[in-house]
């Protein structure tokens, strides 16, 4: 029975494989004919997707190793804005009193970003040893709708606190970096949205690098495949819950600090990053990381294609429709696992 079920599925998954190797390709062949007739397209695909990747990735991580659908990943976004913010405004008053601090208008912008990471990591620790573990010390039945409601009440809770006490203003920045735009493929690009690719694909590397180098990453790895079986082996559970969302939350609030000339501090501004997180998660493949990674720059490319082409009015309708188009034939995402549907069924 087995081997004939496995033999059935080989089929599937190969038509599977076709189908993400086909929607790859289509994608790597509209970023070149874009590249051609319009080079701004490639360029804004490259800013916006570095963060969205950022924000999925992470997102991905939680869901993958703690079962976890965080619908408060939003509003570490917000957290990480924030602090950007009230860190880096004293620092602006500082280079605009003295405008010939030339190491200080370079590195400025970077004590924001760092504390916007350090203190979101530092919530999602709170909310796994506050919330996530006594919950998951009483009841591990029906854990993805509790720890979804449990995510949900934490985002309204955040959303209300920000604006009972911080208030409705926005609160941003024209730009970190007070220089000339750069000029590439003939489209002028501002110096912060060149640093945000750049930072983005650094953090990117270092999180690829951390899960398949260290071995902190190999046990959360081993934590998302097998639970169970990497607690008999040893993987002190505990640890890498805290360091999985610790890690989750960080990349988010990075992202906030990160986009904050483009997403200014309002109690509200993780609703966007927040459901751009799930449209690449769930196009990738929920729990895949390496999978959002690379969902992340396709969303990114469909959105400015909207934008470009059909109006900014669009930019959420077409990313949509795109995802449940692939989910009618793939309904696991790109990069997820058809086998094991199959055996679940």
């Amino acid at each position: 029975m087995t081997t004939a079920t496995n033999l059935r599925t080989v089929p599937l998954v190969r038509r599977y494989l076709t189908f993400t190797w086909l929607v790859l390709g289509l994608a790597v062949l509209i970023m070149i004919v874009a590249a051609i007739a319009q080079p701004s397209i490639v360029v804004d695909t490259l800013v916006t997707g570095g963060m969205w990747a950022l924000l999925a990735g992470g997102l991905a991580l939680i869901f993958g190793v703690m079962n976890i659908p965080n619908f408060a990943h939003g509003e570490l976004f917000l957290i990480g804005s924030l602090v950007g913010f009230t860190v880096f405004s004293p620092i602006q008053d500082a280079i605009l009193e003295n405008p010939d601090a030339a190491l200080l208008k370079v590195v400025g912008p970077f004590p924001g970003m760092i504390a916007a990471a350090l203190v979101g990591a530092a919530v999602g620790v709170g909310l796994e040893v506050l919330l996530f573990r006594p919950l998951r010390k009483r009841s591990r039945d029906q854990w993805v709708m509790n720890t979804f409601l449990l995510t949900a009440g934490v985002s309204v809770l955040l959303v209300n606190m920000d604006r009972l006490v911080i208030g409705n203003d926005f609160r941003g920045i024209t730009r970190y970096w007070d220089v000339p735009p750069i000029r590439l493929l003939d489209v002028s690009i501002s110096v912060d949205r060149a640093m945000v690719f750049i930072i983005a694909l650094i953090t990117i590397a270092l999180f690829s690098l951390f899960l398949q180098r260290t071995r902190v990453g190999r046990a959360m790895r081993a934590v998302a495949q097998d639970e169970a079986g990497a607690q008999m082996a040893g993987i002190d559970l505990k640890r890498i819950f805290m360091l999985t969302i610790g890690l989750s939350s960080g990349l988010a609030s990075l992202a906030g600090a990160a986009l904050l000339f483009m997403f200014p501090s309002y109690p509200d501004v993780g609703l966007q990053p927040l459901y751009l997180a799930w449209y690449v998660v769930i196009l990738a493949g929920l729990g895949n990381v390496q999978g959002a990674i690379a969902g992340a720059f396709i969303v990114s490319l469909l959105q400015t294609l909207t934008v470009f082409y059909v109006g900014v009015g669009w930019v959420d309708v077409l990313p949509t429709g795109f995802i449940i188009l692939i989910l009618l034939f793939k309904p696991s995402g790109l990069f997820g696992s058809a086998v094991k549907g199959i055996w679940e069924q």
